[in-house]
């Protein structure tokens, strides 16, 4: 859609010896006037602008990419929409990643109905894997990543990974380091449950939560605090009384020194 993006695009596949003749790249709105719509994609990778706005129009409605879900994503959040639309690419055989903001995981309304409806019918949800706040430039807010697949077997769980909280802190930007990543890739590859990261959650745990992906709501990240010592936090607070008092009397000895009133109450 962006002229830019477009020419670097293509760059891109030239730069990667990728000949003119064997790629094919449009400049459009890929919701509103698609152009490959007899195409199907084994891989699909995609970071959509987040929470773009769009028409949401109800002609959509008959349109094979929306149809099946009997609602549209709202004109304010094209979240789902964008999702959407990648399903309907993604081959029988095929695995889509695509990063999104947290909202997708919880929002109601019409969100919540093609969410459900994505879980509960077709079952083609595979992972949700909650990324670092401040990792993409542009934009602070945490992410995620939500992993699917239309060959999933009818037991299926669905993996929850909490990589939220480990990263290097680089400047203004927090980076996701190679151990980091392989973390990710291997809990997802092995299907790992991890205590305080990853969770298998069965379709019955998600209904139970009414197909709230929330993470915390599977990946228990609580740490304990060790209990308070009320007794020393009392002796510690006498002491610092005493301080200050004995603070308080040197200000006055200097203050009548110098023949001005001290400044303690």
């Amino acid at each position: 859609m962006n002229q830019s993006t477009y020419n670097l695009a293509r760059m891109n596949m030239i730069l990667h010896d990728v000949p003119f003749t064997d790629f094919d790249i449009r400049q459009g709105d890929s919701l509103e006037n698609p152009q490959h719509m007899d195409k199907r994609s084994e891989a699909i990778v995609a970071n959509p602008p987040f929470s773009a706005k769009w028409s949401s129009d109800s002609h959509f409605l008959d349109d094979e990419r929306f149809s099946a879900y009997g609602k549209l994503a709202p004109k304010s959040k094209a979240d789902f929409a964008f999702l959407q639309h990648m399903i309907y690419h993604l081959d029988e055989n095929g695995t889509m990643g695509i990063v999104l903001p947290h909202g997708v995981l919880f929002r109601g309304a019409a969100e919540g109905i093609i969410r459900k409806y994505l879980i509960n019918e077709k079952n083609y949800l595979d992972a949700v894997i909650g990324l670092p706040a401040n990792i993409f430039y542009g934009t602070s807010i945490p992410t995620v990543v939500l992993i699917f697949k239309k060959c999933r077997t009818d037991d299926a769980d669905i993996l929850f990974i909490d990589a939220s909280k480990e990263f290097e802190k680089v400047k203004n930007q927090n980076k996701l380091r190679k151990e980091d990543i392989d973390k990710i890739v291997n809990t997802y590859k092995n299907r790992e449950e991890i205590e305080k990261y990853s969770h298998k959650a069965t379709l019955k745990e998600i209904k139970e939560n009414d197909y709230n992906l929330n993470i915390p709501r599977y990946v228990d990240t609580f740490e304990e605090e060790e209990p308070i010592d009320l007794d020393e936090v009392i002796e510690k607070l006498k002491k610092n009384k005493e301080e200050m008092e004995k603070v308080d009397r040197e200000i006055e000895k200097y203050c009548k020194e110098l023949g001005i009133e001290a400044p303690v109450f």
